[in-house]
């Protein structure tokens, strides 16, 4: 399953982070970061809980970039 979320983030670098963060975070298969459109893409291993995911990927993200956010 793949999806995409509205993220806030200041500056390419941040966004660069949040992208890393979110490769690292479990159940994730793969994460885009697009930094032009404030977007977030994520497509998820077979069976992981979108919404349970997320979640872990907000707190990775906060990790390396505490003013950032993703909508979901």
């Amino acid at each position: 399953m793949k999806k995409t979320y509205k993220i806030d983030v200041d500056c390419a670098n941040c966004a660069n982070k949040m992208e890393q963060a979110a490769n690292s975070t479990p159940g994730v298969k793969a994460a885009v970061v697009n930094f032009m459109t404030l977007k977030m893409s994520v497509e998820f291993e077979e069976g992981a809980d979108p919404h349970t995911v997320m979640e872990a990927v907000l707190k990775n993200c906060k990790k390396v970039e505490r003013d950032c956010e993703i909508f979901f």
